[in-house]
């Protein structure tokens, strides 16, 4: 008897060790603060860029785990990458709730810069008004949020797309020349894309979103669920505000690509 129940508790003990390890391991749980730097992962010495945080509408923290490296600024309520010297830094997001993210980011030896191209706006100024765009972007990623439809992340692509035609200062869609300008700009797939022009340049970002909210079909476009990617672009000339958000449409088609 005493043998059967040394075989029966071994049994027990092996059936027991073999459901443990059939327990599939715990995946990793991805950061819920997402970090990226609108001009990439990699910099030159010298260059700022700005970074794209979400959530939108929260206040976050941002250090580098190498200052001399890459340094954090504050600049209003965004914050921007400034590549010191050669070598890589983690930048971290954290909020006061504990959550955190982050993103490596790695510094070059500076380029000499290619001459400027005549200021026909179809070559210059792709990083212009950045703090601006930063504000249309969280704008638009918190009303898509509030009308139930995931935030877009940044497409650099879509950004230099928008303010080349931003740049043109079009009062109104030009279709061929903009689907141009994002095949050119890298970005292969359909979109879609709302303009806007106005008189003034103070809150540019509010009023950009405000038109877009106000207009029934400028707002399908902007919560549109299909869409995965933004850019969006901003020209300020004579007292005058030109603003173009583009959102991409995978696996759409492009028929200038």
């Amino acid at each position: 008897m005493t043998s059967i129940k040394k075989r029966t508790t071994a049994a027990l003990t092996a059936a027991i060790l073999a459901t443990t390890l059939a327990i599939p391991a715990i995946a990793t749980e991805a950061p819920t603060i997402r970090v990226s730097s609108y001009k990439g992962s990699t910099l030159e010495v010298g260059e700022r860029s700005g970074l794209i945080i979400g959530p939108s509408g929260t206040e976050y923290a941002v250090t580098s785990s190498d200052p001399d490296t890459v340094a954090v600024d504050q600049v209003l309520t965004f914050w921007v990458a400034v590549a010191k010297e050669e070598g890589s830094a983690e930048i971290i997001v954290s909020d006061s709730a504990g959550e955190h993210g982050s993103v490596t980011l790695t510094v070059g030896s500076a380029v000499p810069a290619a001459p400027e191209a005549p200021a026909s706006g179809d070559s210059t100024g792709l990083t212009d008004n950045l703090e601006i765009r930063q504000e249309m972007i969280r704008l638009i990623n918190q009303t898509r949020k509030a009308n139930g439809v995931p935030e877009l992340p940044v497409s650099e692509a879509l950004m230099n797309a928008a303010q080349l035609c931003s740049n043109r200062r079009y009062t109104w869609h030009h279709s061929p020349e903009e689907s141009q300008a994002a095949v050119d700009a890298g970005y292969p797939y359909g979109f879609g894309d709302n303009l806007t022009v106005f008189t003034g340049t103070a809150d540019a970002a509010q009023h950009a979103v405000d038109n877009w909210i106000n207009s029934s079909g400028h707002f399908e476009t902007m919560i549109d669920p299909r869409c995965d990617c933004i850019g969006v672009g901003v020209a300020q000339h004579d007292g005058i505000t030109y603003c173009y958000m583009f959102v991409g449409i995978p696996n759409s088609v492009n028929f200038y690509a």
